[in-house]
C-alpha cells in the first residue's frame, strides 16, 4: 500500500531554519527564481542604449518586447508536467544551467535580428516561477501553503525591480573601469547568465523533491510521489478539464501579465514621458518589481487568513478585491501627468498587482491536487498569454499612456470573472480536514 507525501508536509514556516528540506526548498526557488527574473528581464533597463546602437524603430522594440514573454508560454506548459514526472530539483536545475545559455548570447547580439533571437530563447528562464510555486506547494501543509508560494514567488519577483534598478548602475561601474561605452551593456549581461550558472549548481546540491526525498528514491520505497500518470499530456488534460483552472488563468494573465509587461515598458515610459535619465528611470522602475518583496507575500498571507473562517470561498473574495484594487490604480497610473503623482499612483498599483499573483497561487494548490504540476503550468502561462497580448495591444495603440489605460479597462473585466469560481460541498470538505488536520499538527509540534 503506498503513502501519499503529503504525510512530512512542513506547517509553519521558519524562515532562519535551513535545518528541514521545506525551509531549504522554500529558500532556494526564491533565489533561483530572483535569479532567473533577474536574467529575465536584464535587458529591460538597457533598452534605451541597445534600442540606439541597433537603431530599433517602435515595432522593433515591440517585438523584442512580445519575444521575451512569448516562449514561456509554452515552456511553462511543459515544465508543471516535467516536475510531476520527474521531480523539480532535476527540472530547475536543468532549467538554470540551460537557461543561462541565451542570456551568454545576448550580449553577443550584433544586429536587432539575432538580438531577437536570443531574447525569445531567454523567455524560457520565466517557466522558473511554476517549478518554484510546484515545489512549495509540495513541501508545505494547507495551513501555510499559501503564504510559502506567495512569499517564495513573491521574493524571486522581487528580481525584476532588481535587475531595473542595478542593471544601469552595473554598466555605468564597468565603464569607469574602462570597459568601452559600446561593450558596457554586454558586459553587464554577463553577470545574470553567471549568477544562474551558480545557483543551479546549488539547487542540485541542497534540495530535495519532497518531503521524503526524491521523487525517483521514494517511488522505489512504495511512497506516491507527484503523478501516478504516464505522460504529460495526461496530466495538462486532467488540469484543462477544470473550469477553476480557465478562469485562475484569465486571472493570472490580468495580474502577472501585467507585471511582465509593466517590467519590459515601464524604465522606458519614464524616460519618454518624463524625461527621465537611464539611471533615474530605472530606480523608478525598480519601485514596482521591489514591493513584490513583502506585497505578494501579503496576498498569500490574507488568503491564508481569510480560509481560517471564509475557506475556499474566502480566497476566492480576497482575489476578485486584489484585482479590482488593481485595475482602478492601474487606470489612474496611466492618467497621471506629473512624474510624482505618476510614481504614488504606480506604487499602489504594484501593491494590488503583486497581491493578485500571491492571492491566485494561494489558490492554486486547492485545484486538483493530482495534477498540480498541469494545473500550476497552465495558470502560469496565463501570465505571459497576458504579458503577450498587452505587447500586440501597445503595437496598436498611439503610445503607452493609451495601452496602459486600455489595459486598466481590461483587468478589471478579468477580475469579475473570479466570483465564478465555486468549489463542491465535497471538495470544501475534504480541503478543509486537510487545512484542520495541518493546524493540528503544526499546535501537536508546538
Amino acid at each position: 500500500m503506498s503513502v501519499d507525501i503529503s504525510a512530512k508536509k512542513a506547517t509553519s514556516i521558519k524562515l532562519f531554519s535551513f535545518s528541514s528540506p521545506a525551509m531549504r526548498a522554500f529558500h532556494m526557488t526564491w533565489l533561483a527564481f530572483f535569479v532567473c527574473f533577474f536574467a529575465w528581464f536584464a535587458c529591460a533597463p538597457l533598452m534605451p542604449v541597445i534600442a540606439g546602437e541597433f537603431n530599433l524603430t517602435k515595432d522593433q522594440i515591440a517585438n523584442i518586447n512580445i519575444a521575451a514573454v512569448a516562449i514561456t508560454i509554452l515552456v511553462r506548459l511543459i515544465v508543471g508536467p516535467l516536475c510531476d514526472k520527474y521531480g523539480p530539483r532535476i527540472t530547475y536545475t536543468a532549467l538554470l544551467l540551460i537557461g543561462s545559455i541565451p542570456v551568454f548570447g545576448v550580449a553577443a547580439a550584433n544586429s536587432y535580428e539575432s538580438f531577437l533571437f536570443f531574447r525569445l530563447l531567454i523567455g524560457a528562464i520565466g517557466a522558473s516561477f511554476v517549478i518554484t510555486q510546484y515545489h512549495t506547494s509540495i513541501m508545505f501543509a494547507p495551513n501555510v501553503v499559501g503564504t510559502a508560494n506567495a512569499a517564495a514567488a513573491g521574493w524571486g519577483n522581487a528580481g525584476g525591480g532588481a535587475t531595473q534598478a542595478l542593471m544601469p548602475l552595473i554598466m555605468g561601474a564597468l565603464i569607469m573601469v574602462g570597459v568601452d561605452a559600446a561593450w558596457g551593456w554586454r558586459a553587464a549581461l554577463l553577470v545574470p547568465g553567471i549568477l544562474m550558472v551558480i545557483v543551479g549548481i546549488l539547487y542540485w546540491k541542497f534540495t530535495q523533491d519532497c518531503p521524503q526525498g526524491n521523487f525517483k528514491e521514494v517511488r522505489a520505497l512504495g511512497i506516491a510521489a507527484g503523478s501516478d500518470k504516464k505522460g504529460g499530456w495526461a496530466i495538462l488534460k486532467q488540469a484543462a478539464s477544470n473550469y477553476r483552472v480557465w478562469v485562475l488563468f484569465v486571472s493570472y494573465a490580468a495580474c502577472f501579465g501585467i507585471e511582465i509587461f509593466i517590467h519590459n515598458i515601464v524604465a522606458m515610459y519614464y524616460v519618454n514621458n518624463f524625461q527621465f535619465g537611464l539611471k533615474e528611470a530605472g530606480l523608478t522602475a525598480g519601485i514596482f518589481g521591489l514591493l513584490a518583496l513583502f506585497a505578494r507575500a501579503l496576498g498569500g498571507i490574507i488568503s491564508d487568513k481569510i480560509a481560517l473562517k471564509k475557506g475556499l470561498d474566502g480566497r476566492t473574495k480576497v482575489l476578485f478585491i486584489m484585482i479590482l484594487g488593481e485595475g482602478i490604480f492601474l487606470i489612474l497610473f496611466s492618467q497621471m501627468n506629473s512624474a510624482w503623482l505618476a510614481i504614488i499612483s504606480m506604487t499602489f498599483f504594484a501593491l494590488f498587482t503583486h497581491m493578485a499573483c500571491g492571492a491566485t497561487y494561494a489558490l492554486v494548490p486547492f485545484i486538483d491536487r493530482d495534477s498540480l504540476g498541469g494545473v500550476a503550468g497552465i495558470i502560469g502561462a496565463g501570465g505571459n498569454v497576458g504579458a503577450v497580448a498587452a505587447g500586440f495591444l501597445l503595437k496598436g495603440m498611439l503610445d503607452i499612456q493609451t495601452c496602459l489605460f486600455a489595459l486598466g479597462i481590461l483587468v478589471l473585466i478579468a477580475g469579475v470573472s473570479v466570483i465564478f469560481i465555486r468549489f463542491t460541498a465535497e471538495h470544501k470538505q475534504k480541503e478543509q480536514q486537510l487545512f484542520e488536520q495541518a493546524i493540528a499538527d503544526r499546535n501537536s509540534i508546538a
